[in-house]
């Protein structure tokens, strides 16, 4: 099972905002150090929880200060933008950091129907009609330079151009993005840690229905999970009442910063955020000690039969978050690269 990143640049109670970015460049050098996988940054709008609305700018600089990890959207929002933009972007990071680009894409609008009409191409036609299918159509004949001999965008030159692609991936929480990604013949990573009612059929159907690609002949499966370890379950149990605070907040639709345990504590004993979740077979966030969240994990991958786990950790400290990915390196025997 590889392991590898998930970061939604996470805005924490008392912090200035820019220093979340700085926390991300500082989490993806830690994870290029201890031989993760990969590193991935999420896309959100409107949320003053979260400092990545951008994520490819901000992999401009992951790429620059880390050597050997892949880097990559976890993911791009393709709904707001034209394909031939995200091609280019993506082109250039493929140019700079060559064979380490991952290119996740997303059909969901990462904030609310107020960024997404904002965020709009054509905001005079009101919401616009769901056209992901042509948008990723479109998208991929410019990576693979596959337009029909007629077709008008055939004659537009993609540059800086480079002798590999990014690694396309698809992103979703759904059976839609499950059967998408089978019927394309792409990667799929499916967010469980952000709903999880449908995680096991959503991997079954993309096993079962997989059609075979140029550049994916097998199928390939990604969990996204919450992880929190720390030496001990209390500690552990401690640090992880930020984060289910912040979703029983989310519910309500409070966007505020995460909160310091000793808050998030205050909250739930008050009855103002109940951390009951909804049931799901597999839990959304695992948390304990190394040995008890590496069970966990490998039980969960291995009901799933999926080949990677992308761990996403929230908690308030930073200092903690980085304790918690090299707990997680360690008891699962990474290899640092330096």
């Amino acid at each position: 099972m590889r392991l590898s990143v998930l970061d939604q640049a996470p805005i924490c109670e008392g912090m200035a905002p820019p220093q979340a970015l700085l926390n991300s460049i500082d989490l993806a050098k830690l994870a290029d150090q201890l031989g993760f996988d990969r590193y991935w940054v999420a896309e959100h709008h409107g949320m003053p929880s979260v400092a990545s609305p951008a994520p490819e700018v901000l992999l401009a600089r992951i790429g620059a200060e880390t050597k050997g990890i892949r880097i990559g959207s976890g993911g791009v929002m393709l709904p707001h933008y034209a394909p031939l933009k995200v091609v280019e972007q993506f082109a250039m990071l493929e140019a700079m950091y060559p064979g380490r680009i991952d290119l996740g894409l997303g059909r969901a609008p990462g904030g609310s129907q107020l960024e997404a009409l904002a965020l709009m191409r054509r905001r005079e036609q009101g919401y616009q009609a769901d056209d992901f299918v042509q948008q990723f159509a479109e998208l991929r004949a410019f990576m693979t330079k596959s337009f029909p001999s007629d077709h008008y965008f055939r004659r537009i030159n993609i540059s800086p151009a480079t002798p590999g692609n990014p690694e396309v991936w698809l992103l979703g929480s759904s059976m839609w993005s499950s059967q998408a990604a089978a019927q394309w013949g792409l990667p799929f990573a499916f967010a469980h840690f952000f709903g999880g009612n449908v995680t096991r059929e959503a991997f079954e159907h993309y096993r079962s229905a997989y059609k075979p690609s140029d550049t994916a002949p097998e199928p390939h499966s990604m969990m996204a999970i919450g992880v929190i370890c720390a030496d001990t379950d209390e500690e552990a149990a401690y640090l992880t009442s930020s984060v289910q605070v912040l979703f029983s907040r989310l519910t309500r639709g409070n966007l505020s910063p995460i909160p310091s345990p000793e808050t998030a504590l205050a909250e739930i004993k008050s009855g103002l955020s109940p951390v009951a979740e909804t049931p799901t077979e597999f839990p959304r966030f695992v948390h304990g000690t190394p040995d008890k969240v590496k069970a966990q994990l490998e039980e969960i991958a291995e009901s799933l039969k999926v080949d990677e786990v992308i761990a996403i950790t929230i908690v308030h400290d930073h200092k903690a978050r980085r304790r918690s990915y090299q707990k997680l390196a360690e008891v699962f025997g990474l290899t640092p690269r330096y």
